[in-house]
């Protein structure tokens, strides 16, 4: 036997019969066709979801309360280690003396920056930010505990400018937030020149805080820093009328952890619990053509944007 018809008998031997053939032929073809609908339905599906996008700004002012805080301080270079223990503090609104008498950076303000991504109109992602100012009340009467000049101390002190003491971060507490976004329809007039929706926010960043203080006659150097991180929860109603506009009225919580806080000679941390009341004005842009919810209709427009 030749190599050549050696070779051939091994191929016939370890070759499939033509039944195996055809049953092979008929199992790749359904494969091929399911992976075939597969990506004809994902290719819709993406392409349908491209249909609607669009962006929004807004631009308001806020309210806060805050809840007790421990601030701890560390100064190595003083022998100092010790708390301000449930230290009460306040805001500084600003906007109550006024608006356009002034910068409007100047109050306690906020913007938000949004982008809703599938054909709903009912997801997005947003850059959340609060200018928020927080000042240990001066006076008051604060329980300090801990090490001074290398002695323990359990004490009270009087708090207050007058004794030697302030605390602001009244440039900004500075909340920064990277948020999810969900929106739920409430009502669409048929004309699309009237919506009322509500929404829901939730997301975690970074606080940029300004530090300004003085404990026990000591100043420390003002200026911006990175402090720390913080997380907060937001309820929105919204009205928008002529299908850009709309004005908004919040609710939030959020929760922050500052920590490494500049002072003379050494460093703080701290955190608090934060209640906000916020009222934004804004607009809204389609970022594609022929969006439902920038156009004049004259059926039922849904709320949900189906």
């Amino acid at each position: 036997m030749t190599a050549v018809s050696l070779l051939l008998s091994e191929i016939d031997t370890f070759a499939p019969s033509k039944f195996q053939c055809m049953s092979f032929g008929r199992k790749a073809l359904s494969v091929w066709s399911l992976v075939l609908c597969g990506f004809t339905a994902f290719s819709q599906d993406t392409a349908k979801s491209h249909k609607n996008h669009s962006i929004y700004f807004s631009w308001g002012y806020n309210q806060e309360w805050y809840t007790r805080s421990t601030v701890h301080v560390e100064q190595g270079g003083l022998g100092n280690s010790y708390d301000m223990n449930s230290v009460n503090a306040h805001d500084h609104m600003g906007w109550n003396n006024g608006i356009f008498n002034k910068a409007l950076t100047i109050p306690q303000y906020n913007y938000r920056l949004g982008y809703y991504f599938n054909e709903k109109q009912d997801l997005g992602i947003e850059l959340n930010f609060d200018h928020t100012k927080y000042i240990i009340a001066d006076p008051q009467r604060v329980h300090i505990t801990g090490k001074l000049g290398n002695r323990a101390v359990d004490t009270l002190v009087l708090f207050s400018q007058s004794n030697g003491f302030y605390y602001f971060l009244n440039n900004g507490a500075n909340f920064f937030l990277f948020n999810l976004v969900k929106r739920i329809g409430l009502y669409r007039s048929t004309s699309n020149d009237f919506a009322l929706d509500a929404v829901g926010k939730a997301g975690v960043g970074p606080v940029i805080p300004h530090t300004q203080n003085m404990l026990f006659g000591q100043a420390n150097d003002p200026g911006f820093q990175y402090g720390g991180w913080n997380t907060g929860l937001e309820t929105v109603v919204r009205a928008t009328f002529l299908r850009h506009a709309f004005i908004e009225f919040s609710q939030k919580v959020d929760y922050a952890r500052y920590s490494g806080l500049h002072i003379y000679g050494g460093e703080a941390k701290q955190s608090f619990g934060t209640y906000e009341l916020i009222l934004s004005g804004g607009i809204f842009l389609p970022t594609t053509k022929n969006h439902p919810f920038f156009t004049h209709r004259h059926t039922a427009a849904p709320t949900d944007g189906k």
